[in-house]
C-alpha cells in the first residue's frame, strides 16, 4: 500500500492541471475552451491543455466540490457550461499553490543558478 508521500507524487501530473484550471477561475468563471485559451495565454503559449485532458479534470474537480458548473451561452452563442471556483476550491488553490512554490524552489536548488 503506497504511503501519503508516494500517492502525492503518483498524482504530480494530475495535480499540475487541478491547480493551473483553480487558479484560472480565481479570476472568474469560464467554460472550457476559454480555461485551455487562459492557461495557454498565462503561460506565454508553452502550455497546451487538451481536450482528452481539461474536460476529465473538470469533472474531477467539480467531484471534489473545488468548483462548480452551470449551463450558460458562450460569446459565440452556443450553449457551454461555465465552470466557478467554490470556497473549498479556493481553500485547495491556497494549500496547493504553496506546496508548488516550495517545490519549484526545491528544483531551482538541485538545478543549480543559469551558467551565463
Amino acid at each position: 500500500m503506497p504511503t501519503q508521500a508516494e500517492k502525492e507524487r503518483l498524482s504530480l501530473l494530475q495535480g499540475t492541471l487541478d491547480v493551473l484550471i483553480l487558479r484560472t477561475l480565481l479570476f472568474g468563471p469560464q467554460h472550457g475552451q476559454g480555461i485551455a485559451r487562459s492557461i495557454q495565454e498565462s503561460s506565454r503559449d508553452e502550455l497546451l491543455v487538451e481536450h482528452g485532458a481539461l474536460y476529465p479534470a473538470l469533472q474531477r474537480l467539480e467531484t471534489k466540490c473545488w468548483i462548480a458548473a452551470e449551463w450558460g451561452t458562450s460569446d459565440h452563442n452556443r450553449r457551454a457550461r461555465f465552470y466557478r471556483l467554490t470556497k473549498a476550491g479556493r481553500r485547495e488553490l491556497i494549500k496547493e499553490t504553496s506546496r508548488w512554490r516550495r517545490l519549484a524552489a526545491a528544483i531551482g536548488h538541485v538545478l543549480g543558478p543559469e551558467e551565463v
